[in-house]
C-alpha cells in the first residue's frame, strides 16, 4: 500500500489523480492533500478519502475546513505545511500539481526526502531545474513527469535511449489555431480557456492559447531527458492523440498513443513500471478521421521562441520567464492587459531582468520575486 500526497487536489490533475486511486483502493492510500483556498471542495474530498492531513494555503479557509472536517483529518495552513506533508515520513508519492511558482518549495521537499515526484508542476524545473535535479539525485527521489507529452517520451525511452538524436513535443495549437494573427489582439479571456481537447484551469489553458505551454515544456524536456535545446522540437497536432515522438540515430521514430484525458500518464506514474487500468477508453483510430501535424507559425506563438531563447541563455533565465509569463497572464486574465501584450510583457521583463546563476533555493526564489516585480512594471504600459 502506497500513501500518496496530493498537492493540489482539488484541480484538474488532483482530481483526476483521485479517480485514478479510487479504481485501486488495494493499492494506493490518499495521505494528505492540499488547495488553495477552495475548503468546500477539499472537505468533500477528506469526506471521500478520510486523509491524515489537509492543508490550504489561506488560513480563514483553513479555519473553516477545521471546524467541518471529519475526524481524524488533521487540518494545517501555509507553505511549511506543504513542506511538511510532501516531505513527511509517511508519504511515499507526491503528486505534484500546484499551478506556478508557488508549487516549487513543496516540490523540492518531496526530492530532499527521496519521494517519488509525479511531476505536474513543471515550473518547480522551469525555476530550479539544476537544483532539483540534484536533490533527486542525491536523495533518490524519483522524477516521473505527468505532463502527457513528457509521460510519452519517458515511455518511449525506457526500452534505452542509445542512439536518440531528438524529441518532438506535440501541441494542439489551442483554441486559436485557425485564427489570424490580426485578430489575436481582440481575444478575450473567456475565448483563451475554451480549449478544443483538454479540460484544465484557467492559467494553463491560456498558457496553451499563447503556446507558452509548449515552451515551458520545452526548457522541462531539457532538464528532464538532459536534452539539448536545438533537440527538441515543437509539432503542432491539433488531435491530441500522438503524445511525443522520439527520433533515433537509425531512421527509428517511437510514439505514444492515446486518447486526450490526464488519467493515463497519471496512472502511469502511479503504476511504474507497472500498468494498472486509469478510466480512460480505448483508443480506435479506426474511429478518428484523420491525424494532422503542422509546423507551429512562430508569428503567432512568440511564446515559443522566447522559451527558446530563455533556454539558450541558461542560469536563471527560464525562471524569468515563468515569473512574467504568471504575471502577465494573470493581468490578462483580469483585463488589464490583451492577449498579445503577454509575450511583450515577458520579452521586456527577459530584457530587462539580470541573468544569474542560481546555486540555491533562496537564489530561486529572490529571482523569481524580482522578475515578477519587473514584469508587473509592464503590465498596462506595454504598446
Amino acid at each position: 500500500m502506497k500513501n500518496i500526497t496530493i498537492l493540489g487536489a482539488t484541480g484538474s490533475i488532483g482530481l483526476n489523480t483521485l479517480d485514478v486511486i479510487s479504481r485501486h483502493p488495494e493499492q494506493f492510500n490518499v495521505f494528505a492533500v492540499s488547495a488553495h483556498s477552495d475548503w468546500k471542495s477539499l472537505l468533500q474530498i477528506c469526506k471521500d478519502h478520510q486523509p491524515s492531513f489537509a492543508v490550504l494555503s489561506d488560513e480563514a479557509s483553513a479555519e473553516k475546513l477545521s471546524s467541518a472536517a471529519p475526524s481524524g483529518v488533521e487540518v494545517l495552513f501555509g507553505i511549511a505545511s506543504l513542506d511538511k506533508i510532501a516531505g513527511h515520513p509517511k508519504t511515499d508519492f507526491v503528486m505534484a500539481a500546484i499551478v506556478g511558482g508557488a508549487g516549487m518549495s513543496s516540490t523540492f521537499s518531496a526530492a530532499k526526502t527521496g519521494k517519488r515526484i509525479m511531476l505536474a508542476n513543471k515550473e518547480s524545473l522551469i525555476l530550479g531545474g539544476n537544483l532539483l535535479m540534484s536533490l533527486a539525485k542525491n536523495s533518490g527521489a524519483e522524477i516521473i513527469p505527468v505532463d502527457s507529452e513528457h509521460s510519452a517520451i519517458f515511455q518511449c525511452i525506457k526500452g534505452g535511449r542509445d542512439g536518440l538524436s531528438k524529441i518532438q513535443l506535440t501541441a494542439s495549437g489551442g483554441p486559436f489555431l485557425q485564427t489570424s494573427f490580426e485578430k489575436l489582439g481582440a481575444v478575450t479571456p473567456e475565448q483563451a480557456c475554451n480549449h478544443p481537447n483538454w479540460k484544465m484551469g484557467k492559467k494553463i489553458s491560456v498558457d496553451s492559447a499563447t503556446m507558452m505551454n509548449k515552451g515551458l515544456e520545452i526548457i522541462e524536456a531539457s532538464f528532464l531527458f538532459g536534452l539539448m535545446p536545438n533537440q527538441i522540437e515543437v509539432i503542432v497536432h491539433p488531435q491530441s492523440i500522438v503524445h511525443s515522438f522520439v527520433y533515433f540515430d537509425d531512421g527509428s521514430v517511437l510514439s505514444q498513443l492515446g486518447l486526450p484525458d490526464m488519467r493515463s500518464a497519471i496512472s502511469y506514474a502511479l503504476s511504474h513500471p507497472g500498468r494498472n487500468s486509469s478510466g480512460v477508453g480505448v483508443l480506435d483510430l479506426t474511429k478518428e478521421q484523420s491525424l494532422e501535424f503542422h509546423q507551429p507559425e512562430m508569428r503567432k506563438y512568440k511564446c515559443l521562441a522566447l522559451a527558446y531563447e530563455a533556454l539558450e541563455q541558461g542560469k536563471s533565465a527560464p525562471g524569468t520567464l515563468n515569473a512574467a509569463n504568471e504575471v502577465a497572464v494573470k493581468a490578462f486574465l483580469e483585463n488589464k492587459v490583451g492577449f498579445l501584450d503577454i509575450p511583450e510583457i515577458v520579452e521586456k521583463t527577459l530584457c530587462e531582468a539580470p541573468c544569474q546563476n542560481l546555486d540555491t533555493l533562496d537564489s530561486v526564489v529572490e529571482n523569481d520575486q524580482l522578475s515578477r516585480q519587473i514584469a508587473q512594471s509592464f503590465v498596462g504600459s506595454s504598446d
